[in-house]
């Protein structure tokens, strides 16, 4: 039997009102008979989903396999079955709630054999409001990575996979993770990738509407999506690159994934919960590194890592409110420095730094503000020359030195530094 090009993997769990649109778009690609092979998994579906599957292998005989087994809970087990069976060269694996462009696959795997890619990340086109990661489809690119690319923002996993770097590195999803599976397998194949390409000159793939298929992460409880992020970022540190590379990972984990969930929904939570949130979310900062990323995400993302790290959700939940309330703070002018006025602002509780409020277009260019930037240049005594300024009060020495925001060679000469005077409350980080 010849091998086809490309097996299209469909997970399919109660999305019967979508799935049509979804199996037709396979139906009707240009590939010509032989190269395309779809292996559709019905995971235990109670709206007659798997019996519209069984309908359209018995009109498309050679092209569906059909595969019945109970309910798992969640996509990444129908996604591995899907891949066990898989025959094809390249593998596609497709939401069952999405659709693909006519010339789609076609496009997808001549792209593939002509750059040797190992992945390739199709262009997205969002329908019915769903918005979709634009920054990785601006144009054609042979060969992108995360250090050259928005390739960190977009992890979903359709994209076309070449089955022998999957097999070779024994690439599965996680089945324990509630949560993100889907990233965490496109992160770590792209990682692993010799070469990650874009096509951007086709519309490929049309997600369906947020929540009609089953996004497993949406769902979720917090701890479990807690868990999944630090899968993630744990792949990023073992297989990334030092340097722009693993940055951009984590950017992407502690600006956009785990922000997320020190917004509204947080206040929902029971206060135990909000409590284990916060001693979680501080271990990821403090495991992962994320202070040295703070400079590049906004103000508020990190003000609310830092105070969810004060272990105070309380503090945390007036953050949430004030933003809700009044949006964007009132800026604090300092000497020559521009803060957000948010109300953590030189609360002498939390003590926490004052580069976590700076904003960084009307930053003064010096040692103090290299900091934030990701320098490491500097003596200890240019650091604490700019530090204690004569607009600098001592607290603020404490508040802009303590907390990992001054690289380590420095901060061992600070604390020999004469005009280095840490307060009583700032010895454990203001967690009191």
């Amino acid at each position: 039997m010849a091998v086809p090009d490309v097996t299209a993997v469909v997970a399919v769990h109660d999305t019967a009102p979508y799935l049509t649109a979804c199996l037709d778009s396979l139906v009707g690609q240009s590939l010509a008979p032989g190269r395309l092979e779809v292996v559709a998994v019905d995971d235990g579906s109670a709206d007659g989903g798997g019996e519209l599957l069984d309908g359209y292998a018995a009109r498309h005989p050679g092209l569906f396999t059909v595969v019945r087994r109970p309910r798992s809970g969640g996509p990444a087990g129908p996604a591995n079955r899907g891949l066990e069976l898989a025959r094809g060269r390249y593998v596609l694996f497709l939401d069952a709630d999405d659709r693909l462009g006519e010339e789609a696959l076609e496009r997808l795997v001549a792209a593939a054999d002509a750059w040797g890619s190992d992945v390739v990340v199709p262009k997205q086109a969002g329908v019915d409001g769903r918005p979709v990661p634009p920054g990785a489809f601006h144009t054609d690119a042979a060969s992108v990575g995360f250090a050259d690319s928005a390739l960190a923002w977009a992890l979903g996993g359709t994209k076309l996979f070449r089955r022998d770097l999957l097999r070779h590195h024994g690439l599965r999803r996680d089945e324990r993770l509630k949560a993100f599976s889907e990233q965490l397998f496109t992160l770590e194949a792209c990682l692993r990738a010799a070469r990650v390409s874009v096509l951007a000159s086709y519309d490929c793939c049309f997600p369906g509407p947020r929540g009609a298929g089953g996004d497993a992460t949406g769902r979720a409880g917090v701890l479990d999506r807690l868990r999944g992020i630090a899968a993630l970022q744990q792949v990023g540190a073992d297989l990334a690159g030092p340097g722009a590379e693993l940055d951009a990972i984590r950017v992407r984990g502690f600006g956009r994934d785990v922000p997320r969930l020190l917004q509204d929904g947080f206040l929902l939570l029971a206060a135990d919960v909000q409590e284990r949130v916060c001693v979680e979310v501080t271990r990821l900062v403090e495991r992962f590194g994320a202070r040295e990323v703070y400079h590049r995400l906004p103000v508020a993302d990190r003000v609310r890592l830092e105070l969810a790290c004060t272990v105070r959700p309380q503090a945390l939940r007036s953050q949430i409110r004030f933003e809700a309330a009044h949006g964007d703070p009132p800026v604090v002018a300092d000497g020559r420095r521009r803060y957000a006025g948010y109300p953590a602002f030189r609360d002498d509780r939390l003590c926490l730094p004052d580069e976590l409020f700076l904003l960084r277009e009307e930053a003064v260019e010096g040692p103090a503000e290299k900091s934030v930037n990701g320098s490491v240049n500097g003596s200890a005594e240019e650091w604490v020359g700019a530090a204690v300024g004569e607009d600098a009060p001592p607290l603020d020495l404490a508040r802009r030195l303590w907390r990992g925001l001054v690289p380590a060679q420095v901060r061992r000469g600070l604390r020999r530094h004469p005009a280095w005077r840490r307060p009583a409350d700032s010895v454990n980080g203001g967690r009191g």
